[in-house]
Parts: structure tokens; C-alpha cells; sequence
């Protein structure tokens, strides 16, 4: 297995001019390894396909010969492959390439790519196909590609739904320009998965060495001075004005920009449900919470940062606010259906334009700002008060809790999810933690009462469930220094490539505390059966079909074949020492998994 450490450019560096000559025996492998290394990729995650026979071959020279390339990772799915480099790049926000099999592989690894897509990741995925199915000279691609494994319109034709954009490397030639081209569009704004298939006999052939030039960073884009002054004019009329945010976060100082930027204004933000990062401490006097409903009526600016889908139902207008979008690319072009009621666009790269207001607070109306700096104090002082009240309770709710109806039900333990998400907060206080959250229930518990404070401290998963530890595991492989928590719920557990995550926890010495939030049920579709027929059958008769989760076994225990440390935990007294003997196992190297029977 290869070293993690990068490299940044080939030290076989043939000229880029036409008609240059690679190293002996150099083929289509030796381009994509030469042109991923100059994309400046880290790592290839790589779910095994007969396709990549070429790259092995070049990464096994470069690895024999002392030559720099990137590192490898073997991983046994898909899933993982991607979800992997989706966590790296979250914090890394960098391009790294991905490798799966053929059109079967694209489409097992397609909810993880949509993943990517929607949280804003860049990555160059690649799979392959083939042009000859063995009737063309050269070497025989295999039978496979004839029988089983070809897709009419070729796998990018699969890919262009999911991904920024997507289309098929047709040269040996051309691969190393492809492989930039992907990198940098899957880099500029909006980032995301670019697609390329990368057929075989590609692979396979003789290649000269001309090379891809270094991808490097995307310029900035800045909005005009005159219209930040427009928008600063706006705040400074406002009365009663609010940040709305949900990815602010993900941009390169982001977090800090929109501190500045809301401490330099005194205004409040809110961070919706559909808040996909940490985008602003949530323990600050001006974090104003996840509900935007109360501004609907009130506000009369709505600042939308980085901010895709506001309102809900999209048709829900606010009353008498004007609003400023701030987004490089407000339009999001992979969204179907987006409303954002925009009166005026700053759509210059974010952390700058926020920058920019900043320094525009002066001359700001005294009054004004001593009025919403009192209302914004006395909303977030009873905010705070309600999260004590709330884990007050949740500290006293007696272990014989039962689960509402439809739940599971004559159960006699369990542990109130608020006093899993407080315990989890004291236990990372002052340890520099990032959370994963794959709840779908408990996501607002999670979110408020871990209540994290730092940049890249928070990430929810995007897309379709089954990620959430590759996610993880490539975030901890980004930052191996910080402990890294996975907050799942049992369904979603259920969803992921539980023994192929474990494996690249283990291969790669990625430990991660794992914490299931396990209601024994699918409890979000249990409620939307409830909510569509309140009256039904189902009402009628107690028979909740697809939603029943207790016949799974102890989820802790798929990790005891991998040596990792498991917890099972039932009663609110055992939890804190669980949580404490698996977050020390996981500081001494080993991935711990514990199972939190919660009472709803």
C-alpha cells in the first residue's frame, strides 16, 4: 500500500509538446496517474474494476522506482469510495479522484455522487468501458465488457444527471487534458462531481507522455464596490434585519467572514433545518437559532447567504422583507425547483463579498442597533434557557420511558436523545471534534444541543442515507489530529456498507466514534404514514408497515469482527461512562461503535 503523501507534479516530466515520448512501456495508466498528480489530487479512491488494471501497473512503478504520485486507497464499495473523498474534500475543498467499475459500479456509487453534487464537493470520478468488446486488435478487454457490463449511451450518459458534467475520454492522447478539464469544473463554483468515462482500450494504450498542465486554484470573483454599498445602504435602513444561512460554512473562511460580518451590523442569523454545515457558533449571542418562521412576518431585510432553498413551502413569501441573496451562483443548476424571492444579488465569491460589508458598518443609527442587539439578547438568552430546561428533563426522564405509539413499543429502557446529543458535547469540549450527522429525526436535537462552535465542526450528510461513515471516515482521513463523531440513526445505519466501512476504518487507521441513535424504527416515514392518514387503517388497526426496525440485531455488534471497541447502551445512568471508554479508545487508534437505545 502506498504512502498518503501526495505529490503535486510527476518527476517524469516529458514535455508537454506534441510528439514527446513518456517512460518506457508508459500507457493510458501512466496518463491518468500523471494527470491526477497534477491536478494536485491527494488520494485515489478506488472501489475495484478490471479497468484499472493500467493504473495499478503505473502506480506499482512509481511506488517500486521512489516516484511521487498520489496516494491509493483499495476500498471493497463504492459507496465508501465516494463518500470517503466527499468527507476529505469537505475540509480539504480540494479535487481528488475517484474510481469505480463500468456502468454497474457509476450506478452503486450514484447516491453517493449525488451526495457530493449536493454538498458542493468537488471530485473527478472515473469508470470505463469498452469500444472493441474484443473484436478489435490489441489486447482482449475480457468477455465481461460484451456480456454484462456495456450500457447503451455509454456510463456518462448514466452520469450527467448527478454530476456537473460528464462525457467520455475518447484518446490516449487527450486522457491527462480531460483528467484537468474535469478538475477544474468540478473546482469552480458551484463545485461538485465531475464524470469521466475512461474506456479500456484507452488505458491500455501506448502513450507519449504529453502531459496535463497543473490544475491550479480558480480565481476570485468579487462584486462591484457600488453594489456592496447598495446592499450596506439597505442594512443600514433596515430595522429589523436577519442573516439566513446554510453553507456559508463550506467556503474557504466563510465562517468567519459571516462572525465578522454579523458582529460588525449586530444582526442575528439563522441557521434552517436545511443547514448542511457549521456556518456560525451556535453558543454566540447572535446565533438566532433554526426557525425562520418568526421573521417571515417581522423582518424587513433578509440577508440569504449562501442559501438554496429558504423557504418552505417555496410559495411562502415573507410579508414585507426585502431580500439580498449573497451567493456566487444563487441559481443552483442541479436544483429542479428553487424559489428565492430576490430583490437584489451580490453574486461575487462569498467570503469576500461578506468581507466587504464588514468594512462598510458606519455610520450605523445607534438606536436602531441597541433595539435589535436587546431583541436578539432576549431571544438567545431564551434559547439557552429552554436547551437547560430541555436537558434538565431529558436527565431526569426515568429509564422506564416508553416510546410514543407506533414506535417501539413496550419497551421498558432507553435514553432521552437530548441527553445523548449534551453528554456527546461535554465529552468533546475542548478536543477540537468534528460531527457527522446522519440522523433524520434527531437532526435538530443534534444540531442544538451539541451546539458546535468552530469552522469545519459540522457536517450533515447530503442525499440519499447510507453514507454517513465513508463521509466520516474521509473526514478523519482529512483531519487525522481531531476526533471525529458519526451521529446515525438506526435506519440509517441499516442503509450503509457497514462491513466495507469498517474494513477502511481499519485498513487505513481512520478511528471514529460512532453514535446510533436507535429508536427501533423508521420513525421520519412512520410519521408521514400518520400525517397522510391520521384516520386510516393503519391508525385503526396498529399495523405500521415498512417503519418496524426491531427485528435488526444489536447494531454494536458488526464491529466486533474488526476488533473495535462496542457499546450497548439502555439506561441513561451507563451512558456517559460508554461514551467515555469509547472515545478513549478511539484517541488510542480503535473505531468505536455505541448503540444508544433512545426513548424516542
Amino acid at each position: 500500500m502506498s504512502s498518503e503523501t501526495p505529490s503535486k507534479t510527476p518527476s517524469e516530466a516529458p514535455s508537454e509538446k506534441t510528439g514527446t515520448t513518456g517512460p518506457p512501456g508508459a500507457d493510458g495508466g501512466d496518463a491518468l496517474v500523471t494527470a491526477f498528480a497534477a491536478a494536485g489530487a491527494d488520494h485515489l479512491f478506488c472501489s475495484s474494476g478490471s479497468e484499472w488494471a493500467p493504473v495499478w501497473e503505473s502506480l506499482a512503478r512509481r511506488h517500486r522506482d521512489g516516484l511521487p504520485c498520489p496516494a491509493y486507497l483499495d476500498l471493497t464499495h463504492e459507496t465508501v469510495a465516494v463518500g470517503m473523498a466527499t468527507g476529505y474534500g469537505l475540509l480539504r475543498r480540494r479535487p481528488q479522484g475517484v474510481l469505480l467499475h463500468a456502468a454497474p459500479g457509476l450506478l452503486q456509487g450514484s447516491m453517493a455522487v449525488h451526495g457530493a453534487l449536493l454538498a458542493g464537493v468537488p471530485m473527478v470520478v472515473a469508470s470505463s468501458e469498452s469500444t472493441t468488446y474484443g473484436d478489435g486488435p490489441g489486447q482482449d478487454p475480457g468477455g465481461q465488457w460484451y456480456r454484462n457490463l456495456s450500457i447503451v449511451g455509454g456510463p456518462h450518459g448514466v452520469a450527467r444527471p448527478f454530476t456537473k458534467w460528464a462525457t467520455e475520454a475518447a484518446s490516449v492522447h487527450t486522457l491527462p487534458t480531460m483528467i484537468t478539464r474535469a478538475a477544474e469544473l468540478a473546482w469552480r463554483a458551484p463545485a461538485g462531481p465531475a464524470y469521466l468515462n475512461i474506456p479500456l482500450e484507452i488505458l491500455l494504450e501506448e502513450w507519449d507522455g504529453r502531459e496535463a498542465h497543473p490544475v491550479v486554484p480558480p480565481g476570485s470573483t468579487h462584486s462591484s464596490p457600488e453594489q456592496v454599498d447598495q446592499v450596506a445602504r439597505l442594512i443600514r435602513e433596515a430595522r429589523n434585519p436577519v442573516i439566513v444561512t446554510e453553507t456559508a460554512g463550506r467556503e474557504e473562511g466563510g465562517f468567519e467572514a459571516l462572525v465578522a460580518f454579523a458582529e460588525a451590523w449586530s444582526l442575528p442569523v439563522v441557521e434552517p433545518d436545511s443547514a448542511v454545515c457549521g456556518n456560525f457558533p451556535r453558543s454566540h449571542p447572535l446565533h438566532a437559532g433554526s426557525g425562520i418562521g418568526p421573521w417571515m412576518d417581522d423582518a424587513d431585510l433578509i440577508l440569504l447567504v449562501n442559501c438554496r432553498a429558504p423557504f418552505y413551502p417555496p410559495s411562502r413569501r415573507p410579508s414585507r422583507a426585502r431580500v439580498v441573496v449573497i451567493d456566487e451562483v444563487p441559481q443552483r443548476p442541479h436544483v429542479v425547483y428553487q424559489v428565492l424571492f430576490a430583490d437584489r444579488y451580490l453574486e461575487g465569491e462569498v467570503t469576500n463579498t461578506l468581507r466587504q460589508l464588514a468594512e462598510r458598518a458606519k455610520g450605523l443609527d445607534g438606536t436602531a442597533v441597541a433595539i435589535r442587539r436587546t431583541a436578539q439578547e432576549e431571544r438567545h438568552r431564551s434559547e439557552r434557557a429552554a436547551i437547560a430546561a430541555a436537558e434538565t428533563k431529558a436527565a431526569e426522564t426515568p429509564a422506564s420511558a416508553r416510546t410514543a405509539e407506533g414506535g417501539d413499543r413496550g419497551r421498558s429502557d432507553g435514553v432521552d436523545p437530548v441527553l445523548v446529543a449534551a453528554t456527546l458535547r461535554e465529552l468533546l469540549h475542548g478536543r477540537d471534534g468534528i460531527v457527522v450527522d446522519e440522523t433524520i429525526t434527531h437532526s435538530r436535537v443534534v444540531r442544538r444541543h451539541v451546539r458546535t462552535d468552530a469552522p469545519d465542526s459540522y457536517f450533515y450528510v447530503q442525499g440519499g442515507l447510507g453514507q454517513g461513515i465513508a463521509v466520516a471516515l474521509g473526514v478523519k482521513l482529512a483531519a487525522r489530529e481531531r476526533p471525529v463523531v458519526l451521529t446515525i440513526g438506526d435506519g440509517a445505519f441499516a442503509y450503509n456498507p457497514v462491513i466495507p466501512s469498517y474494513d477502511a476504518s481499519k485498513t487505513y487507521e481512520l478511528p471514529l466514534l460512532i453514535v446510533v441513535f436507535n429508536n427501533r424504527v423508521y420513525k421520519s416515514m412512520n410519521l408521514n404514514h400518520r400525517r397522510f392518514y391520521p384516520e386510516g387503517a393503519a391508525a385503526e388497526t396498529g399495523e405500521w408497515l415498512g417503519t418496524d426496525l426491531r427485528r435488526l440485531p444489536r447494531l454494536a455488534r458488526f464491529a466486533e469482527p474488526f476488533g473495535m471497541h462496542t457499546e450497548t447502551v439502555d439506561a441513561p445512568d451507563a451512558l456517559a461512562p460508554a461514551l467515555e471508554r469509547a472515545l478513549k479508545a478511539v484517541s488510542e487508534g480503535t473505531t468505536a461503535v455505541v448503540d444508544v437505545l433512545v426513548t424516542r
